[in-house]
């Protein structure tokens, strides 16, 4: 099991052996997890290293690096943003891509330790946004991912590729386009997200490609209402979509939340429709949401509204490096007793579970 800490570790720790026999003998399918934030910090140290650039950038690295050794602590989810650059620094060559991207892999589907523990997930959708750097284009960026994701079963692993809200019409095209390309060649390219500062960009000018990836046949996820200053117009053009799941939506509003009365004449993707009905999945970070204090607490996290209306959801890591969790430590959020965790029951657990599975991109599209 990988090392955890905070929330995770805490409602992991709370638990019987029993109960974590259980946890860890669902099948779990991980749908939003970022490659560069899903880095072993045992990798993160080996690649700081061999880091020699300017001396700038060295000491924003380092400062980076220490923060994550000693556990980051955010005072808004803005803060987050701020760690992303040294970590792109370490992971600007072919070579560390490839080294983060094979460790990233092993880490969630390689059985842990001595064998005895069970991988943390049986399927993963590893998602990340195409770079270029001046040793590498787009296309050899997800060429090389796409080779270490590839050295796995189809039933184990594939790729979400994503766009930044910060990038330009043209950069958004481009990365549309290859992720086409890649899919029809064969590539096990099954998906689109959106992310990035969720303060930045106009996401109605996204709509026309994110509609060109979906009638391509692949599937649609975006990061929405991750914040306050994300405002309903926004929501409403990533909504125009028809995503087949939606990101964090930790502050969609009341109107919103009632996705299926709001747009229920609407023909809808295939896997987000539940009894003909437009359901899009929820991709449930709770570490995610609690250090980057966008909820005060479980208590108060939006879950318990998807719970209660039996909205389809999977329980996700995000970026298991700063946010110091795992597979395991988010559904012992789920089974831990209040208030380390929500108290549901065995049954409600493995439900959870299996909304997750069949969430997943990889299912055939009609």
């Amino acid at each position: 099991m990988s090392e955890i800490a905070g929330p995770a570790a805490a409602a992991l720790s709370s638990l019987c052996p029993d109960d974590v026999i259980f946890l860890q003998s669902l099948p779990k399918a991980e749908l939003h997890a970022h490659l560069n934030g899903s880095i072993p910090i045992k990798t993160i140290l080996e690649l700081a290293q061999q880091y020699s650039p300017s001396s700038a950038q060295t000491t924003e690295v380092a400062d980076t690096i220490e923060k994550l050794k000693s556990g980051v602590i955010l005072t808004e989810i803005f803060d987050f943003f701020s760690l992303m650059p040294a970590i792109y620094a370490l992971t600007s060559t072919l070579e560390a891509v490839v080294t983060v991207t094979r460790a990233v892999l092993q880490s969630f589907l390689n059985p842990t330790g001595d064998g005895t523990e069970s991988p943390q997930c049986a399927y993963l959708e590893l998602r990340t946004t195409p770079r270029t750097t001046t040793h590498m284009t787009r296309e050899r960026y997800l060429t090389a991912v796409l080779d270490e994701i590839e050295t796995y079963p189809a039933t184990q692993a594939a790729l979400i590729v994503s766009i930044d809200r910060r990038m330009s019409d043209f950069d958004v095209e481009e990365c549309i386009s290859l992720a086409i390309e890649m899919k029809n060649r064969g590539r096990r390219v099954v998906g689109i997200d959106v992310c990035g500062d969720p303060r930045s960009g106009d996401m109605r000018s996204f709509t026309r490609h994110l509609l060109r990836a979906k009638d391509a046949g692949l599937g649609l996820t975006v990061h929405i209402a991750e914040s306050t200053q994300n405002t309903t117009e926004d929501s409403l053009a990533l909504l125009s979509c028809r995503p087949d799941r939606l990101g964090h939506a930790t502050f969609l509003s009341d109107e919103l939340k009632d996705i299926e009365e709001m747009i229920k004449q609407a023909e809808s993707p295939n896997n987000a429709r539940v009894n003909g009905q437009y359901k899009p999945c929820m991709e449930i970070c709770l570490s995610s949401n609690l250090l980057c204090k966008t909820v005060a607490s479980l208590d108060a996290h939006h879950i318990r509204y998807y719970l209660k209306n039996d909205h389809p959801i999977v329980i996700c890591t995000d970026d298991a490096l700063p946010f110091r969790t795992s597979c395991l430590g988010e559904y012992s959020m789920l089974l831990a007793q209040p208030p380390l965790g929500l108290g549901l029951s065995r049954d409600d657990v493995a439900r959870i579970a299996r909304m997750g599975m069949d969430a997943a991109f990889l299912r055939p599209r009609d």
